[in-house]
């Protein structure tokens, strides 16, 4: 063998093993990105979750089709992990947190398992829900603060990641004024878990995002107003009852 050929075979060589390397370690990224989301999700390969959904307002079961955009997005997450979705409506999931994911979706008003969420797992939240007065409805209270709604123009949504107890199963909650949040706070949540997971790891969260000029800019414009979990978790003080008029 010449050394022409002999620097041929050493060059075809040295080209497969750092294709080689190159694939295997792209593969192993791509694992340890993929175990990474799994646990951010509590999505192992082949587990199952929950896709709870509201209903349309002044419907009796229609779904918004803000809401199936939200809906979609999310099982593109969950098809990411390698997981299978069970969808069923707000009223018919009648069973305990921690043993499969749950994404939960729609404010209390249209939503009577987020109501039951919001009320054992954030007692520092208030959702106005009567529909009266217009401006009034829909308002966040957290803590002492306020959010109110100005419809297509600054809408708020919560979008939350809450654990009880350890080894279980996380609780997402997408709560918002308008259906359109509740998109918002999707695309939100599939285009920052990263950062979330890094952040927070494998613990709980309540994050405030606010939803800009949506009558413009659909639910892609959103802005993280504050980490509101301490105040979502400290429950509210009861209310102090008027005192009685003197006889």
């Amino acid at each position: 063998m010449n050394d022409d050929i002999r620097n041929i075979v050493l060059g075809v060589v040295a080209t497969g093993v750092s294709a080689a390397l190159g694939w295997i370690a792209r593969s192993y990224l791509w694992r340890r990105k993929l175990r990474r989301k799994q646990a951010f999700f509590g999505l192992p390969a082949n587990s199952e979750c929950l896709l709870v959904v509201n209903r349309k307002a002044g419907s009796d079961g229609t779904v918004h089709r803000n809401d199936v955009s939200a809906l979609l997005e999310l099982s593109a997450l969950i098809k990411d992990c390698g997981a299978h979705a069970d969808i069923v409506q707000h009223d018919t999931a009648r069973q305990g947190f921690g043993e499969r994911t749950e994404f939960c979706l729609g404010g209390p008003s249209s939503n009577r398992r987020m109501a039951a969420h919001l009320s054992s797992l954030l007692p520092g939240i208030r959702v106005n829900t009567d529909s009266e007065p217009v401006s009034e409805r829909g308002a966040f209270r957290i803590g002492t603060d306020r959010h109110l709604a100005e419809p297509g123009v600054s809408e708020y949504v919560l979008l939350a990641r809450l654990t009880v107890g350890e080894g279980a199963r996380p609780v997402f909650l997408c709560c918002g004024q308008r259906s359109i949040t509740n998109q918002a706070a999707t695309r939100y949540l599939a285009r920052h878990h990263e950062r979330l997971a890094r952040k927070y790891g494998d613990g709980s969260f309540c994050l405030l995002l606010k939803v800009v000029n949506s009558q413009a800019y659909g639910p892609d414009v959103v802005e993280l107003v504050a980490d509101v979990t301490r105040a979502a978790r400290t429950p509210l003080p009861e209310p102090t009852p008027e005192p009685e008029p003197a006889e």
